[in-house]
């Protein structure tokens, strides 16, 4: 992380204090240079901070004093050039941050971060395949509820109930919960429509357990739907198939995106699959690299991320496949183990 354009870095996001920390905090600073880790925060965090990051030093707080102590400690240890994150960092925040830090060097760094949260180590993988078994553990709990009459906002609120039951901290994102047309919508908010027995089923959801997501979307049907949705579900499971046997380390997330994209148009479907293939997951359901059309990123090993091709048709319906995986050497290793099968 460190080289000749970056001598040290701040670090104010909520998702990279937790990265480089391990603790959660509303408020707080990280200074990190090759020899030095230090934690500001206030006195609501500070028994907290002392007790956990026994690898850091802490210094206490106000906000208002923030970037003054934090210039301070920067002039302590000879720093000339400072990486900030210009993708977080407010407007406002920045102006306060360039005043308090003159005669430093301010250097954009969101992107050299995202990239180093972007391959996961092992004890990375192990938390986010846990939250994976949660999230599973719950939908095979729910399924069983899933009746014509249900509700799309009463089976998101059981699937909430069951994650935290099984022992989620929190949810990775709101779930979604689409039955019948409101599946050709990606990304529908669970409302009170109730189910029709041949409709189709879109569920996409994920748990989070000690900082990490998960994420897997299933469609299914408890009737006989639309014989072109059934045509849909075959095309993009066979998509997403074909796309989990080729991604591999060394390709682009460009490259991963075509392999489901043009098996999709070659069957006919082009400006139905708006979205792309997919994107890494980790302390964030959004994190680097991402899988689409446009994206030169190389995939490397410890990288995870989803894949998840999709067909959407308005006033008909869509069906969308998600697995989360792991990018190895040769392959990739499936986190995901629960069926997709169109009919329960």
């Amino acid at each position: 992380m460190f080289d000749k354009n970056i001598d040290a870095y701040l670090i104010l996001s909520e998702a990279n204090r937790r990265y480089f920390t391990g603790i959660d905090t509303s408020f707080g600073l990280v200074l990190l240079t090759e020899r030095e880790k230090i934690f500001f925060t206030d006195f609501r965090y500070e028994s907290y901070a002392r007790k956990e990051l026994s690898d850091f030093t802490v210094i206490t707080v106000k906000f208002s004093e923030l970037y003054e102590f934090a210039a301070r400690e920067l002039k302590k240890l000879g720093v000339t050039t400072v990486g900030y994150e210009e993708n977080y960092i407010t407007v406002g925040e920045f102006s306060a941050l360039q005043s308090a830090l003159n005669g430093f060097s301010l250097v954009p760094a969101s992107g050299a971060l995202a990239l180093k949260r972007a391959v996961k180590t092992e004890e990375e993988i192990s938390k986010i395949e846990n939250s994976q078994r949660i999230a599973e553990k719950a939908l095979a709990k729910v399924i069983p509820l899933i009746k014509p009459g249900v509700t799309e906002r009463e089976i998101s609120a059981e699937l909430t109930f069951v994650m935290l039951q099984s022992g989620a901290d929190g949810l990775a994102f709101d779930n979604i919960v689409s039955f019948g047309e409101n599946s050709a919508n990606p990304h529908h908010h669970p409302s009170d429509k109730k189910l029709d027995k041949n409709e189709l089923i879109l569920i996409d959801f994920g748990a989070r357990k000690d900082g990490y997501c998960s994420d897997m979307t299933r469609t299914f049907t408890l009737g006989n739907p639309h014989d072109e949705l059934k045509a849909i579900h075959g095309i993009v499971s066979e998509a997403q198939a074909y796309a989990l046997k080729h991604i591999k380390a060394g390709i682009t997330g460009k490259e991963a995106d075509s392999l489901a994209r043009e098996y999709i148009r070659a069957n006919g479907y082009v400006k139905e699959f708006g979205h792309s293939l997919g994107h890494g997951v980790g302390i964030e359901i959004h994190e680097e690299p991402r899988l689409g059309e446009k994206s030169d990123t190389v995939l490397v090993p410890g990288m995870v991320v989803t894949v998840e091709p999709g067909i959407y048709i308005d006033g008909l319906g869509g069906v969308r496949i998600e697995d989360l995986v792991v990018v190895r050497e040769d392959g990739v290793l499936n986190l995901t183990n629960f069926n997709k099968n169109l009919y329960l």
